[in-house]
């Protein structure tokens, strides 16, 4: 099962959406791999208000390599965002050179990590899909609760 999921800069859950991991290759378009198909109903699944991106105020959406094609870039154009995406075969960041931006990646492994703590989600026992997807969605509403709590006693 894969879990495709959105997330905030602070790493807080917006959208997620499960699929079959065993996708076969004809179902999906020739450019592209099997995660550019779950990046539009991931982008369609936010379940907050968006606002309304403007030239003042652009929104930006980082990906990963896996997202290096035209599907990839069209999708996230459809939905108004700026896509950030590194190139396939881009050589990694070298020590010696200066950051011109905060790494994003990891962001996402870490709530990938947070919600990998509840059981439920980390072995799959539902054989349904739906209810897998109940759970991450309950998992995701537990993550923000938390840290509303945890806002509310730091002030």
């Amino acid at each position: 099962m894969k879990r495709s999921l959105l997330v905030e800069s602070s790493g807080g859950p917006l959208a997620v959406v499960v699929a079959g991991a065993n996708v076969q290759a004809e179902e999906r378009p020739p450019d592209s791999r099997g995660d550019t198909k779950l990046l539009a109903q991931t982008l369609d699944a936010i379940v907050v208000a968006r606002p309304q991106p403007t030239p003042e105020t652009p929104q930006h959406l980082c990906l990963d390599k896996g997202y290096d094609n035209p599907t990839g870039r069209q999708e996230a154009a459809d939905h108004q965002y700026i896509a950030h995406i590194r190139r396939i075969g881009e050589e990694r960041f070298d020590e010696h050179q200066e950051r011109t931006c905060p790494a994003r990646r990891w962001v996402v492994e870490r709530t990938l990590a947070w919600l990998s703590k509840c059981r439920a989600i980390l072995v799959r026992y539902d054989k349904k899909a739906q209810n897998y997807l109940a759970l991450l969605k309950l998992a995701c509403a537990l993550l923000w609760y938390r840290r509303f709590k945890r806002l509310c006693i730091l002030r």
